[in-house]
C-alpha cells in the first residue's frame, strides 16, 4: 500500500517553536498511523528561495497538503480576522485562547472553510509584538516619528503604526531577513522568539516591549487533501494536530523569559514601559480602534470577554 504523503511547510530555522511543534505533528501521525503515512517538514522555504507568504499559494496549489501561517495573511478573505490585529486588545494568553477554542474560534474555523481552500486544524501562538530599532531607545510615540519600520502584510498594522508615528514598510519576512542589516529597515516588530531566532538583536540595540499587537498563527491543510483521507486517517490528523497545539503554545509561553536571559545587556538594551508610558502608546492608537470598532461586528469583540 502506497503511503499518503503529508508535507508541511513553515518559513522558520528548526529551532523554532513553530517547526518544533510541526515536528510533533509528523511524529504524532507516525505513532498513529504507522506506515501508512509518510510525514515531510519543509521547514524554512526561505532557505529555498521562497516567501513566507507562498506558503498558502504552495497549499492551495497541492505543493504542500499544510503550512503555518499568521492570520494576517487571510484577512482579505476572512475580515473578521482584522479583531486579531487590533493594537493593544489582547491583554493576556489566557483570555485570547479562551475565545479561540470556544464560539470565535468555531467562527473563524467556519469563516475559513467557507471563503478558503483551506481547513483549520490549530490556532496557535505567533507572541506579543514588540518593537526592535537601531536609531535610539522608545518610549514615548514621540520617539517613533520619523523612524521606518517594516511591518507584516497588513494595513491596518501600517495604520496603527502611523498613528505612533511611524514610517511603515510591509515587507515579507524573506525580504526583511535580507535586508535587516541595512538601514532600509531602521525598526521592526516581531514576538521576542523572532527577535532572536533572525537575528534581528545583532542589528537593532533597543528592544521596546510594548507588546502592541498579539499574533495568532494558523495551522493550515488543504481542505481537498483532507476529505480525500480515510475518515481515521481525518481524525489521528485532528488529533495530531491538536497535540502539535498544545506544545506549540507551552513553548511560546515559556519563550519570553527565555530570550530575555540570552540578551546580553552589553549589546541590547530592553526598555520596559511604565504604566504611564504604555498608556501614551495606547491613546496614540485609540483613532485605529475606533475606526475599526464602528466596521467589525460587535458580536465579535462580545466574544472577547476580558480584552478590554
Amino acid at each position: 500500500m502506497t503511503p499518503i504523503l503529508i508535507k508541511f511547510g513553515g518559513y522558520q530555522k528548526p529551532a523554532s517553536i513553530h517547526n518544533r511543534a510541526a515536528r510533533l505533528f509528523g511524529d504524532a501521525l507516525a505513532r498513529k498511523l504507522g506506515e501508512r503515512i509518510a510525514f515531510e517538514l519543509i521547514g524554512d522555504v526561505l532557505a529555498l528561495g521562497r516567501k513566507s507568504g507562498d506558503l498558502p499559494t504552495m497549499v492551495e496549489n497541492e505543493e504542500l497538503s499544510g503550512c503555518y501561517m499568521s492570520t494576517v495573511r487571510f484577512t482579505k478573505a476572512v475580515p473578521e480576522l482584522r479583531l486579531l490585529e487590533l493594537p493593544f486588545l489582547v491583554k493576556d494568553r489566557a483570555s485570547v485562547f479562551t475565545a479561540l477554542d470556544g464560539e470565535l474560534g468555531d467562527l473563524l474555523r467556519r469563516r475559513m472553510l467557507e471563503a478558503t481552500p483551506f481547513r483549520v486544524l490549530g490556532v496557535w501562538d505567533n507572541g506579543f509584538r514588540h518593537i526592535s530599532n537601531r536609531v535610539r531607545p522608545i518610549r514615548t510615540p514621540e520617539d517613533c516619528r520619523g523612524i521606518r519600520i517594516r511591518t507584516q502584510m497588513s494595513e491596518l498594522h501600517g495604520e496603527a503604526f502611523r498613528a505612533l508615528g511611524f514610517e511603515p514598510i510591509a515587507a515579507d519576512v524573506k525580504e526583511f531577513v535580507e535586508e535587516i542589516a541595512t538601514d532600509r529597515f531602521q525598526a521592526q516588530d516581531n514576538p521576542l522568539t523572532n527577535i532572536f531566532n533572525f537575528g534581528v538583536h545583532e542589528h537593532h540595540r533597543y528592544i521596546t516591549l510594548s507588546g502592541h499587537f498579539f499574533g495568532a498563527s494558523l495551522m493550515l491543510c488543504n481542505d481537498r487533501h483532507y476529505r480525500s483521507w480515510p475518515e481515521d486517517v481525518q481524525g489521528a490528523v485532528e488529533e495530531a494536530a491538536r497535540e502539535a497545539t498544545g506544545l506549540q503554545r507551552h513553548l511560546a509561553a515559556a519563550e519570553d523569559a527565555e530570550v530575555l536571559e540570552k540578551l546580553d545587556p552589553r549589546d541590547n538594551e530592553v526598555i520596559r514601559l511604565s504604566a504611564t508610558e504604555r498608556a501614551a502608546f495606547v491613546t496614540a492608537v485609540q483613532p485605529v480602534l475606533a475606526k475599526y470598532r464602528r466596521e467589525i461586528d460587535p458580536k465579535l469583540f462580545a466574544c472577547l470577554d476580558g480584552w478590554g
